[in-house]
């Protein structure tokens, strides 16, 4: 039986001004809606100032030294048939009265930017207003890896347009929100010589370190990239100039579930530890044990539940081993299964420390084979590797199974841009047909014993690498707010479900490669 210390209060379990909590719906599904309590909004405040005590230790009170450059979207509220009100995590923490107080003395935007529905212009004022305070920025981040990398290719596209509002003290006709140009017209006044600054930076053949280029008193970037957010590290770190990159916390729908307790160590390295009074935690433990490659990177081959044992409590997880979470909260959950697969690192005190795995409902499949989402960023970062020599990085990928034909096989789409200079070709480099054909393989040879047999008896056919053009997964990325995801919440899903999605990319492949080999079955 569960001891619900949680529900000591009963005043404290009912909901908060009769609103729910929305999640983004792209990690593999529609979108959850979760009930707020009276606890759960105090359980938030306690958990950010635990985080914020934790960044103090390693980079000192930032709220004392400057301003933070963060990257925030909210999108409307949205009403239930019953009436109830429901609205993104973010745009919740965004609309608290706490939140509106310290906006102006610690953040670069303003309220109307970050509340405005059009994502484009919100992003190009946000640029523009961290443009224009970038000697009191200290830090720059936002919920998601992907949202700072997709901020700097805007800013890539954009910075000469930026420059002439800055040299004129005019903002571009094309902002039309009333807000956002009353915001400008308070602080875009005419700087020629900021002007001269940015043009003698952004005109550089090579992008890399522009971050620190720009806003040079930058500590850190806050942003998670550990999971499916591990792809946009390399690319990140070409901008950032050394910077740490800091996942200082792992959080979902259901509640604020751990911390970075070291938030210096590298993405890959990062281990979470578990917040025991935010939720009541039980785990499920996963039949197959996880592995670690030699990059320290987490791999599952296998995404079934031991059937001869229940949950586990919180006290009682194995070192190792992985898990599906499970969580009772005051919000009204019990036993929820959050979908993430986490496996136990370490130990804090008497705390278990984990890192996130991959999605429990996220798989590619095209028989009897299932590849999960931490096989498939495995994967990609070993292939990705042989970019390298061409000069080129993989920005962004997704996946799908597809079986139109027998046998079924894996399609990878990539999207591929050259290291050096902010060069818009939609081709970029040229391509060279054995490098790319070899990653296709090398991404065979790094998946799981199940798939490379069945590669080896043809039940499944040669995986496939689908190059899209420039610019693709931003279509992407405004298809999915377009149904109704946050901005600041979304992530790229790892293995595209949706048809419109599919239809998205598949518009825009400018190449196709397959693996020429069947893939090795020693790994």
């Amino acid at each position: 039986m569960l001891k619900l210390s949680i529900y000591r209060d009963s005043s404290m379990a009912k909901p908060t001004s009769n609103s729910l909590k929305k999640s983004s719906g792209t990690s593999g599904g529609l979108p959850k809606l979760v009930p707020t309590t009276a606890e759960s909004a105090h359980k938030t405040a306690t958990f950010n100032k635990l985080y914020r005590s934790v960044m103090i230790k390693h980079f000192g009170d930032i709220n004392q030294a400057g301003k933070r450059m963060e990257l925030m979207f909210a999108k409307p509220e949205v009403k239930t048939p019953s009436g109830l009100k429901a609205s993104a995590v973010s745009t919740r923490a965004f609309k608290g009265s706490s939140f509106k107080a310290i906006l102006p003395k610690l953040y670069t935007s303003p309220f109307e930017i970050i509340f405005c529905p059009d994502t484009k212009q919100s992003m190009y004022c946000q640029i523009l207003f961290g443009l224009i305070q970038r000697n009191e920025v200290i830090m720059i981040g936002s919920i998601f890896a992907s949202t700072v990398v997709r901020s700097i290719k805007f800013l890539e596209n954009n910075w000469k347009e930026l420059c002439s509002n800055i040299k004129t003290g005019q903002i571009s006709e094309w902002i039309t929100d009333s807000g956002y140009r009353n915001a400008a017209s308070l602080i875009l006044k005419p700087n020629p010589e900021l002007v001269d600054l940015i043009e003698d930076v952004c005109s550089c053949k090579s992008w890399e370190g522009i971050i620190r280029k720009l806003w040079p008193k930058t500590k850190y970037i806050g942003t998670v990239c550990t999971g499916a957010m591990l792809q946009y590290t390399a690319e990140l770190e070409f901008y950032c100039g050394g910077l740490p990159l800091v996942s200082g916390f792992y959080a979902c729908s259901e509640g604020a579930i751990g911390i970075n307790l070291e938030p210096l160590c590298k993405p890959s390295d990062v281990s979470y530890t578990f917040l025991p009074n935010m939720v009541y935690y039980e785990f499920l433990s996963i039949k197959e044990d996880c592995d670690t490659d030699s990059q320290n990177q987490v791999q599952l081959n296998a995404m079934s539940h031991h059937e001869d044992t229940g949950p586990v409590d919180l006290v009682n997880v194995k070192l190792g081993q992985c898990y599906e979470v499970l969580v009772t909260s005051s919000m009204g959950l019990y036993r929820y299964k959050v979908r993430d697969i986490i496996k136990v690192t370490g130990f804090h005190n008497n705390t278990p420390q984990f890192q996130f795995v991959g999605r429990q409902n996220v798989a590619l499949g095209v028989d009897m084979e299932r590849t999960s989402e931490a096989d498939i960023l495995k994967a990609v970062a070993e292939a990705k590797a042989l970019l390298d020599p061409l000069g080129l990085i993989l920005t962004e990928y997704t996946s799908y199974g597809d079986t139109s034909s027998t046998p079924g096989h894996y399609v990878i789409f990539w999207e591929i841009k050259p290291k050096e200079g902010n060069n818009n070709n939609n081709n970029g480099k040229e391509l060279d047909p054995k490098v790319m054909e070899e990653c296709c393989s090398k991404m065979e040879d790094s998946l799981h014993f199940t798939y490379r047999m069945y590669r080896k008896e043809n039940m499944i056919a040669a995986l496939e690498i689908r190059v899209v053009k420039q610019g693709t997964f931003e279509s992407l990325l405004d298809y999915f707010v377009s149904k109704g995801a946050s901005l600041s919440q979304y992530k790229t899903p790892i293995c595209i479900k949706s048809k419109e999605a599919l239809n998205i990319l598949d518009s825009r492949v400018i190449a196709k490669f397959f693996s020429p080999r069947t893939p090795t079955q020693d790994n």
